[in-house]
């Protein structure tokens, strides 16, 4: 048995990028051999993998990819366990990868854009590497004849927007809707079963105030219209002048949304609370 040297534990934390203790009994295992102990460390790397995906990824980053002409665009959404390993380079670049690919190959969903060549080796490898459950959760692209806006705020929420017209107006709305997150792009687009939903909420809330019926239906109409300004987007105020709508801004500048995609890090998944002080008491136990 070759002799376990701290240069050749160093060798193999190179290679695998592993920790020091993981790669040490690796090479115990294979008698000191360190091309074993890296095929020993390779092969478990699956097992590891699917221990991981058993932890909840509520942290992540948004990929983005636009392309030179600016007619196809993408965002990926990917998750990770912890905000420090959604700023760990190499999961960045690997976001980077899956939306390019989410843009020029336009797989219909997660799974087909996990399916291509390479993509899942690399996710695996990713979490080998970094020790955190590590998934492709969301992704969205589009692709237009007019153009394309793209903008990303702190790296955890993406916006696409299809536009015409001027290009400071297509940047602009995309931060707008990084920061208000419109549902609907006009307020004819809102369903009627949500209109319908929200009249009998702002209905039944006016009927308690005690006031006459005539009154209860202004308040309702009110509150109606300002609830479809809020979910669709050309109704809203917009971000950087609160005194113009949107779609007055887009006006004044000859512009028109055509479309729009976005994704949040972690929207909808639940995140689970953990006691830090009684899980170390379980260990210590």
């Amino acid at each position: 048995m070759a002799e376990i040297t701290a240069g050749l534990v160093k060798e193999l934390r190179e290679l695998t990028g592993l920790g020091m203790m993981e790669c040490k009994k690796a090479l115990m295992d294979a008698g000191g051999d360190l091309k074993k102990a890296e095929e020993l460390l390779r092969v478990k790397s699956g097992a590891k993998a699917g221990k991981a995906a058993s932890r909840i990824a509520a942290e992540g980053v948004i990929g983005a990819y636009l392309s030179p002409d600016a007619k196809a665009g993408a965002l990926v959404e990917l998750n990770c366990e912890t905000d420090f390993v959604a700023k760990n380079e190499d999961f960045l670049a690997f976001s980077r990868v899956l939306a390019e690919l989410a843009a020029t190959s336009k797989p219909i969903d997660v799974a087909a854009l996990s399916a291509l060549p390479g993509i899942e080796a690399q996710r695996q490898a990713l979490v080998q590497k970094i020790g955190e459950n590590i998934s492709i959760r969301r992704l969205s692209h589009l692709q237009t004849r007019a153009k394309l806006a793209q903008y990303v705020h702190a790296g955890r929420i993406g916006v696409l927007v299809e536009y015409e017209g001027a290009d400071d107006a297509g940047k602009d709305v995309a931060m707008h809707i990084s920061f208000s997150r419109p549902a609907y792009l006009a307020k004819s687009e809102v369903p009627a079963d949500v209109v319908e939903r929200e009249r009998g909420i702002l209905t039944a809330r006016a009927a308690e105030s005690g006031k006459p019926p005539e009154i209860v239906a202004k308040m309702v109409d009110g509150g109606l219209n300002k609830f479809l300004g809020e979910v669709a987007l050309l109704g809203q105020p917009f971000v950087k002048d609160d005194k113009q709508s949107v779609e007055k801004m887009l006006a004044s500048k000859k512009s028109r949304v055509l479309g729009f995609r976005f994704l949040v890090v972690g929207e909808g998944i639940e995140k689970v609370k953990t006691d830090f002080a009684a899980e170390v008491a379980a260990i210590a136990r």
